[in-house]
């Protein structure tokens, strides 16, 4: 059968592209190579208990705001199940400080409590906020409207942690502040301050956690496609993006089979979608500009099964770093690892004051598990990496739990199970090939250079995806919004999101 669009790889934009494409009439296929939809949506279960692999909070989701507009545009936000998070979101925690500070949903909010803790920077806490709510105004898909662009250029070039530090002196204060710059790899001299407005706005706005977990959103993003007629293809992985007479044609899958269709949309990493295509419309020096583009880190992360009715639940994250690492987290070495991490809690649903896991988040380069990049280990494709490799794991367990420990004795003194997911764990079920976070590393010393359009020079190939402008729910999002504009050809799809 031949499709209207082809769609490679089932991660959140290309799911949503799906979705929106079928609704404006368009017959829909998305090829995924793992059994499981939903990219860095996906979930997975260990002693009964489920596990979010990336999705443990969302912001911008209260009735009106910009995600919940694309999420009722695409059919399932009436479905979603949701927690809306306390007031106070997150948690700041500094080494050497037994304080806990917040980031309170709300900007009232937001600025009296950081006021109640530092009384003495009331005013840079206000500028703060009004430079974050400037530079959001500069992106007008961001507030779904399609006003002119260019307006933005002028804020690409700030820096995130230069711009809170122009904004005050107080270096307790600038911590607090990007505390959970996690959430984007903060890097300090190219994480730029727009890709932190743009993120701690939409929590800022309002935050919610996904009752079990955020495969529900892949899962009901798949059943709008079909639908609306459209097709959804597991184990299904991609071997050549073919093209022919100056457009692609069809795509090969490994098996040998071939998918045709009119136009094409590929969701994976956008260096990897390159090396699918050997087509000369593709020039070497773009095809050079992408694949030389550095990603962000990867993470270790631990998934702790409590003993039942052990651990009060918490309906906030906590952010901790070490002194003076905030913003080189990822800088760490053999001896100093982690340099801080975010902890979230699931609560347990027999017991709802109590929490049933937690998931524990820091960074880690894919070089620590070089020497296992030759074993994959994901469902329909098991294996043993060794005894090294669980010699490793373990280490680093216990090196992280360490830190945990000093702050949170309870959780380390209650776990019943521990497991952990290393980069090669990212690699195999999210695809990019050194296990990233949050694919393409953004440098406002060159913000044009990282900034990746949806269009190609073959004029019915897209891209989507965390890679092209902002990750997160809400940057992949919208990023695919713009994708499906530019397909369809329509400024009007963004006002039909909108309006909805």
């Amino acid at each position: 059968m031949d499709y209207d669009v082809i769609i490679i790889g089932s991660g959140l934009g290309g799911l949503l592209c799906g979705s929106i494409l079928g609704k404006e009439g368009l017959r829909v296929c998305v090829v995924e190579k793992n059994k499981q939809l939903g990219g860095n949506l996906q979930t997975f279960s260990r002693n009964k208990q489920l596990f979010d692999t990336g999705v443990h909070y969302i912001g911008g989701l209260a009735k009106g705001q910009n995600l919940y507009q694309v999420f009722k545009y695409a059919g399932i936000m009436d479905q979603l199940r949701l927690e809306k998070m306390e007031e106070a979101f997150d948690h700041i925690l500094l080494e050497n400080d037994p304080k806990e500070y917040v980031q309170s949903q709300g900007y009232d909010a937001f600025i009296k409590n950081l006021v109640a803790d530092f009384p003495e920077e009331k005013e840079a806490i206000i500028r703060y906020c009004e430079r974050v709510k400037e530079v959001c105004g500069k992106f007008p898909l961001y507030h779904l409207t399609t006003d002119d662009a260019s307006v933005k250029n002028n804020v690409l070039g700030l820096g995130a942690q230069e711009t809170i530090a122009s904004i005050t002196n107080n270096k307790k204060l600038q911590a607090v502040l990007a505390g959970n710059n996690l959430l984007y790899s903060g890097v300090a001299g190219k994480t730029p301050f727009h890709v932190h407005a743009l993120i701690v706005n939409s929590y800022i706005e309002s935050s919610w956690k996904c009752v079990d977990g955020g495969s529900q959103i892949a899962k009901l993003l798949a059943a709008e496609i079909k639908k609306h007629g459209g097709t959804v293809l597991r184990n299904c992985e991609v071997k050549k993006i073919v093209e022919t007479n100056r457009a692609i044609s069809h795509i090969e899958i490994v098996n040998g089979a071939t998918i045709s269709a009119r136009y094409f949309i590929s969701n994976i990493n956008p260096a990897a979608t390159l090396n699918l295509t050997n087509s000369p419309l593709l020039k070497n020096v773009y095809r050079k500009r992408i694949s030389g583009l550095p990603n962000t880190v990867s993470s270790f992360s631990l998934h702790l099964v409590l003993k039942p009715r052990s651990v009060p639940y918490k309906n906030h994250n906590y952010y901790f770093h070490k002194d003076g690492c905030l913003w080189n987290m990822n800088d760490y070495t053999e001896a100093n690892w982690p340099l801080g991490y975010g902890l979230y809690y699931t609560r347990d649903r027999k017991n709802p004051s109590y929490a049933a896991t937690i998931s524990v988040l820091t960074p880690m380069w894919f070089r620590d598990v070089e020497q296992w990049k030759d074993t994959y280990n994901r469902k329909g494709k098991e294996s043993n990496r060794g005894t090294s490799y669980e010699a490793f794991k373990k280490r680093k367990t216990a090196q992280l739990l360490k830190l945990v420990k000093e702050r949170f004795p309870e959780i380390v003194e209650n776990i019943q199970y521990s497991y952990a997911a290393t980069p090669l764990t990212n690699r195999d079920y999210i695809g990019l090939e050194d296990g990233s976070m949050y694919g393409v590393q953004k440098d406002y010393k060159n913000p044009l250079q990282t900034v990746i359009s949806p269009r190609t020079k073959i004029p019915n190939l897209f891209l989507t995806g965390q890679s092209l402008n902002l990750h997160g729910i809400l940057g992949t999002s919208l990023s695919a919004v713009l994708t499906c504009s530019l397909l369809l050809n329509d400024d009007t799809l963004v006002d039909k999101i909108r309006n909805v």
